[in-house]
């Protein structure tokens, strides 16, 4: 419990003090589009790529994984058939999909991981997956609906390499498959510029919401609180039937996978939606609420499962 506390604490305040940077105007007004940049073009790709080439890639056959995997398009297959019929477009629903499904895995779960289940590699295999799978999907749908019919096909097949973020992601895999050691004068820079990633992102985040209005309200209120239902509570129940009824696991197993599936939408997905100029405002918003409602989904199930 002291964990899902200290995560949640430490995110609070650099949020809070990219609120202040924005009251006080300190950055200029085009402060939260440079930091959304940096965080997209430059310092998550080397993030991505320093995590993924010092990981071990067999974490990803699990029965673990695939728990995440199966309540992750569980809740996003939700929120993108809603959409359909709802006609909320290809960006938005995208977008709003990947806030009922992307955990918060990294600046959140691996305090939590470290705090509450005990070790840090767990949150590893759903972060590769959304690292490898669900964000270069993502991206390459967002991109290709923003571009339209235009272009040849093979070069719209060869969307996700033209990406930063999937860029990154597939370099550090290669490396990391390859069982190549990066020398320390190549991967010491590399670090050090993927360390301003996560708090470029809550700086950014908590900038944007400097003269907002209060969470779920507007035209993006019902997918906010689609998004935000399934995230607290669609994919961790999701996740704890599959991990019990399918898969039999017990005690910290099944721990492990619920509290993953419990994390909030992660904050790198305001990033991608501020990239891609669309549903800021649902991102925003299903990020916030979130956040603020897996505190004490979290804790119930540490004191349920625990």
């Amino acid at each position: 419990m002291q964990g899902v506390l200290t995560g949640f604490a430490v995110i609070a305040v650099v949020i809070g003090v990219g609120y202040a940077i924005g009251r006080g105007g300190h950055l200029g007004e085009h402060g939260r589009d440079v930091l959304t940049k940096l965080a997209f073009h430059v310092a998550s790709p080397a993030l991505l790529f320093t995590t993924l080439a010092r990981t071990d890639l067999s974490l990803i056959f699990s029965s673990r994984l695939i728990v995440t995997a199966l309540s992750t398009a569980a809740a996003a297959g939700v929120f993108v058939a809603v959409g359909v019929v709802r006609g909320w477009g290809v960006g938005r629903t995208t977008i709003g999909a990947l806030c009922s499904g992307y955990v918060n895995s990294g600046n959140l779960g691996i305090p939590i991981a470290v705090y509450v289940l005990g070790d840090a590699s767990l949150v590893a295999p759903v972060l590769l997956f959304q690292l490898l799978l669900l964000t270069p999907v993502a991206l390459t749908v967002l991109d290709l609906s923003g571009r339209g019919e235009k272009g040849p096909m093979w070069q719209r097949l060869l969307t996700p390499l033209r990406n930063p973020i999937a860029v990154g992601s597939l370099a550090g895999v290669v490396v990391s498959a390859a069982g190549v050691r990066v020398p320390s004068p190549v991967m010491d820079p590399v670090t050090l510029i993927g360390n301003m990633s996560v708090p470029a992102v809550l700086l950014a985040f908590g900038i944007s919401l400097c003269g907002s209005t209060m969470p779920g309200r507007g035209p993006d209120r019902p997918l906010v609180l689609l998004s935000v239902a399934l995230k607290t509570v669609g994919q961790p129940v999701v996740a704890w039937a599959l991990a019990v009824g399918v898969f039999g696991l017990r005690g910290a197993p099944l721990l492990d996978v619920v509290v993953t599936s419990a994390l909030p939408a992660a904050q790198n997905l305001f990033t991608y939606a501020s990239s891609y100029g669309v549903g800021e405002r649902l991102a925003r918003d299903s990020i916030l609420v979130s956040t603020v409602l897996s505190v004490p989904v979290l804790v119930v199930v540490a004191a349920l499962l625990g």
